[in-house]
């Protein structure tokens, strides 16, 4: 019959293989990693920069700037609730929604079809409707839909707004806090919506070839995934042993006792 103290010794080379299945090589956990890089001259990198087209429920800020105090409350929304607050639902309630079919619908102008047009094109094309109603206005068009969501392996994970025409990966990592060390830098999903569906491309941070993907310049709406390393699963594993390994520590502590006495 196997003893308690068998189990314990038999334990211990099996806590000790998991906790090194656990660990975590220091060639996993940089990004960019390239030996060609220097100290005395920098390494210049072309990537394009993606033009976004505007898809139903966007939601774009429109102000027009005139000398006529009337033509410029008719067209900026304004909402006292929303002076000053930080919350970026607010935003909502000064914005244009585009509708499913891809249309604006501004006071007096009408419906405009902005749908599968850049913001520079939405913004000459308010600029031209509004100055059919008075000369000199000038139109500001800025998309404030514009989130991003960052899920799996990061300190921080969640949906974080961009107040900027323009994001990378890596920026998008900065929001949600950075990878954590379980964090699988060479394998993260990009989950971009395209009029078709949703598509999936893997993105590998460790690959100075990043800074050239097409990829590397985020979308709006456009989703990042960060798998686990295996050695999350075993670490998890190693710490539960471990609760096991300690309570058969005890009972053959309190055996030894017994049979001592």
């Amino acid at each position: 019959m196997r003893t308690p103290l068998f189990c314990f010794r038999f334990l211990i080379p099996l806590v000790c293989a998991l906790l090194a299945q656990g660990c975590i090589s220091q060639r996993q956990l940089p990004y960019l990693q390239s030996t060609s890089y220097s100290l005395a001259q920098p390494q210049e990198t072309v990537a394009a920069r993606p033009v976004y087209h505007i898809q139903p429920s966007d939601v774009l800020s429109i102000r027009v700037q005139s000398v006529q105090p009337e033509l410029n409350d008719l067209f900026n929304i304004s909402d006292a609730r929303s002076l000053g607050a930080s919350d970026p639902s607010t935003l909502y309630l000064n914005g244009y929604s585009v509708n499913a079919e891809g249309q604006i619908s501004l006071p007096t102008v009408g419906k405009l079809q902005v749908g599968g047009l850049s913001v520079e094109q939405v913004q000459a094309l308010v600029q031209q409707r509004v100055t059919s109603f008075a000369s000199g206005a000038n139109v500001l068009v800025k998309l404030i839909s514009f989130k991003l969501t960052v899920l799996g392996e990061v300190r921080t994970p969640g949906r974080y707004f961009v107040y900027n025409g323009q994001a990378n990966v890596l920026e998008a990592l900065g929001l949600a806090g950075d990878l954590t060390e379980f964090g699988n830098r060479q394998n993260v999903k990009l989950i971009r919506q395209t009029p078709k569906g949703s598509e999936v491309v893997l993105l590998d941070l460790t690959d100075p070839a990043l800074l050239r993907s097409p990829y590397y310049y985020l979308l709006p709406n456009d989703a990042l995934y960060v798998e686990p390393l295996k050695a999350r699963t075993s670490r998890a594993n190693a710490n539960n042993l471990g609760i096991v390994f300690a309570g058969i520590s005890a009972i053959v502590l309190l055996l030894s006792y017994i049979r001592l006495n």
